[in-house]
């Protein structure tokens, strides 16, 4: 089984932990069925069988999280586990533990790491990342006996493997870099081709050697389709300039006989600083057309004229918070 080629290669070593990652990581957010989020709904038939079809094809990695769907994500890529026979050796489920409500304590992030195990069927969790802080007091979850301290402390205890840090806002999320106990640091919609709000965050995460995994690369969906709905990215009202940077960009790929979806793949999967990108996936089809996707070239050329494009700071995401 091998995948694309790349600028990089396909399978990479996911900073210090000694784990292994494709370039591409399947998200696994679809497949709990979010209509709410995404649009449309997965069933769980379906899921199933894309989950087979992931275990089987070139990409080696599966991010969820506790709390996708209440649940179901987890629940639902166990099933695929066990209808496949079992997870290969070479593959990498990722998960977070979630808040319940508001309860953000050590002891809520051991019945996570519980529920996560049951749903899944895995008997070890080799990577579970802190989900979301920034939504929650860092004093309490940082506090003795708190989340953090909870996760570190099931970690060493061999409950479970590497622990890393996922969230947005990237001056919250940075609070907990510096407690230097992470190793990995999942970022999303603040690394893509129009928002570059992770660029001082990624950078300190490097200097510190932790790994970097990028996500929600297409903004909530307008950078995959700039030709759709153009109201939101990143969960917000679009901005004026980011929408006519998007509209630029998508034109300058159709002269390189491209499309943005693929230009915001690539982009993410070319950086040096990235390790693995995570593409949500509703089906099987899917698969095929982003190994492909990440496989096909554009010229230095193109890139300078993609950078030339990006939107200034204050149009990012984090601006207003700096």
């Amino acid at each position: 089984m091998t995948g694309p080629d790349l600028v990089r290669p396909w399978l990479r070593p996911l900073g210090p932990t000694g784990l292994v990652v494709s370039a591409v990581t399947a998200g696994g957010a679809p497949l709990g069925g979010m209509p709410e989020a995404f649009g449309y709904d997965v069933s769980e038939p379906d899921a199933v069988e894309l989950v087979e079809a992931i275990l089987s094809s070139p990409i080696r990695a599966i991010d969820t999280s506790n709390g996708y769907s209440d649940g179901r994500s987890e629940e639902r890529i166990g099933r695929g586990i066990a209808r496949a026979g079992r997870l290969p050796a070479d593959f990498l489920i990722a998960t977070k533990v979630d808040a319940r409500g508001g309860d953000y304590s050590g002891e809520r992030v051991r019945e996570s790491v519980r529920e996560s195990k049951e749903r899944l069927g895995l008997d070890s969790l080799p990577l579970v990342y802190l989900h979301d802080p920034e939504f929650h007091s860092f004093a309490d979850l940082t506090s003795p006996g708190g989340a953090v301290e909870t996760l570190v402390e099931l970690s060493e205890a061999g409950e479970i493997g590497h622990i890393g840090v996922a969230g947005g806002d990237v001056h919250e999320i940075g609070k907990y870099l510096e407690l230097g106990v992470f190793e990995v640091l999942l970022t999303h919609n603040r690394w893509t081709l129009v928002d570059r709000s992770a660029g001082e965050l990624i950078d300190r995460a490097r200097g510190l050697g932790m790994a970097v995994v990028n996500a929600a690369i297409y903004g909530g969906g307008i950078l995959a389709n700039p030709h759709g709905d153009m109201a939101r990215y990143g969960y917000r009202p679009v901005r004026g300039a980011t929408r006519d940077a998007i509209r630029s960009m998508a034109l300058l790929a159709e002269r390189f006989e491209s499309d943005l979806a693929t230009v915001a793949l690539q982009a993410s999967l070319r950086d040096p600083k990235v390790d693995s990108t995570v593409i949500g996936f509703s089906r099987p089809a899917r698969i095929d057309g982003i190994v492909a996707a990440a496989a096909r070239p554009l010229p230095d050329e193109f890139w300078h004229a993609v950078e030339a494009l990006v939107p200034p700071r204050e149009d990012w995401l984090d601006f207003s918070h700096a």
